[in-house]
């Protein structure tokens, strides 16, 4: 490798909120030399589930700055204020806005940033000990995703902010991946919106927040008495997020340093055992369901429409050329049973995307749990080789850390907060000043509220070992 010519100081992969948030925080720092890469044309939040009228489940200032810096000119206010739109908010005193606005605001920042580079797809990244870099390689595409150039950058830390992918449960993986059949996830579902509006049966798996807002447009969307709609799931409910005031002080940096601290194995029991946390559904979506249907019973009939929670997928297969038959286990009944339907949406959540790809050079220097996880700092910086650390060289990631930070992980409550940890990790100085306190509850007997280190502090040291 001949000696790299210039090194940033942060290099940024994929842009959606998250490292959208950090490119935001980090621009008006001086000195900052930074980049972001994406290889989408340009920005888009879940266009597949720009439900109209689907609003956020956080409040508008969770938005990418706000909660680090209030007076930034990326906060969700000042877009309003440039749009001269701020008036108009004001009036419709809306707390949680829709998503279709938080997916145009985001947009407006990414439009008016000048480190982000859509159209970039990274390659490889590798770890050059000679020079005490990450070598980062990237093909620049074409308006058609072709490739048009190469390219490469040097970088003394990176952040991963490559998201999650659609999970689709290994029965009906095959029925997605063949061509015709009207099996889809709920990331695509407005894309196929108006066939399955018009399919003769349509079924609905999974219980959230997405299978809640899918199964409520298809009910107000189809015949009155021929709804011919089925809503399922494995939880043992439609049940309601969690959303008292207290509870959601577990989306708070205080919770996120407490579960850190915590165990290993005492995190893996939490985390799944916290699904109602940030799986269930908004109660307003889950009373407009109920809504509807009984405005639908008004004529004293009962719409076409089956909701039963408790039941998994067994196994799925085709019914001649254009059906599905699912097969269906109810979990509580021990009972089975067999649905045969026109279409699918899979409501079936989302999983981190794998590193081993983009990482393959990297692997010798990471430090992995007991799962085999890359284990995370509590400054969000993975734990790798004190080779690499000692030449001032880090990786942070944003939303890949649920194992280890818990279920505010992929909140955006907690963006900018996150945000400005990773920004004053690496410039070594207290960039965004955070709060000391964030929450009313101390969620263990022995919690201590201890003096945060300073940022200068938190670039050098490096904990030797995950959550201690």
């Amino acid at each position: 490798m001949s000696t790299p010519t210039s090194v940033r100081d942060l290099v940024g992969i994929g842009i959606g909120p998250f490292n959208l948030s950090l490119a935001a925080l980090a621009h008006p720092l001086d000195g900052l030399d930074a980049v972001f890469y994406d290889q989408r044309p340009a920005f888009a939040w879940h266009p597949g589930l720009l439900i109209d009228g689907a609003r956020l489940q956080v409040p508008f200032l969770a938005d990418l700055v706000t909660l680090a810096d209030p007076a930034s000119p990326w906060s969700f206010l000042n877009y309003l204020k440039a749009r001269e739109r701020l008036y108009p908010f004001y009036f419709a005193e809306r707390f949680h806005i829709q998503r279709t606005e938080y997916d145009a605001y985001c947009r407006w920042v990414s439009e008016n940033l000048p480190a982000l580079r859509f159209g970039h797809q990274v390659d490889a990244v590798r770890f050059h000990p000679e020079h005490d870099v990450f070598e980062v390689d990237y093909t620049q595409l074409d308006e058609d995703g072709e490739a048009q150039a190469l390219g490469r950058t040097h970088t003394r830390n990176l952040v991963l902010g490559i998201g999650t992918e659609p999970y689709v449960p290994d029965p009906l993986r095959p029925l997605v991946e063949t061509p015709g059949v009207p099996v889809l996830h709920a990331a695509d579902y407005l894309e196929h919106r108006a066939d399955l509006l018009t399919a003769g049966h349509v079924t609905v798996v999974g219980t959230g927040q997405s299978g809640a807002e899918i199964f409520l447009d298809l009910l107000r969307n189809r015949p009155a008495g021929r709804e011919r709609l089925h809503w399922i799931g494995r939880t043992e409910a439609f049940a309601p997020m969690e959303y008292s005031k207290l509870g959601l002080e577990h989306f708070t940096p205080d919770y996120t340093r407490y579960f850190h601290a915590l165990p290993e194995n005492v995190r893996d029991r939490l985390v799944p055992a916290q699904w109602q946390l940030h799986k269930g559904v908004d109660a307003g979506t889950l009373a407009a369901v109920h809504d509807e249907l009984y405005r639908r019973s008004l004529d004293g009939g009962w719409p076409d429409a089956v909701l039963t929670p408790g039941v998994r997928v067994r196994t799925a297969g085709r019914v001649a050329t254009t059906k599905v038959e699912l097969h269906l286990e109810h979990t509580e009944q021990d009972s089975r049973s067999r649905l045969t339907t026109d279409a699918v949406v899979l409501a079936t959540g989302y999983r981190e995307r794998p590193l081993d790809r983009l990482f393959a050079g990297l692997d010798p220097y990471l430090r992995r749990d007991s799962s085999d996880r890359p284990r995370v700092d509590d400054r969000f910086r993975l734990l790798l080789d004190p080779s690499v650390t000692a030449a001032g060289c880090h990786i942070y990631v944003q939303n890949a850390e649920l194992h280890s930070h818990g279920v505010g992980t992929p909140d955006l409550g907690l963006t900018a907060w996150r945000s400005a940890t990773i920004l004053n990790s690496v410039t070594g100085t207290e960039s965004y000043p955070l709060p000391q306190r964030s929450a009313f509850t101390t969620f263990g007997l022995d919690q201590l509220r201890p003096r945060i280190p300073s940022a200068r502090e938190a670039k050098v040291l490096t904990p030797l070992v995950d959550g201690i």
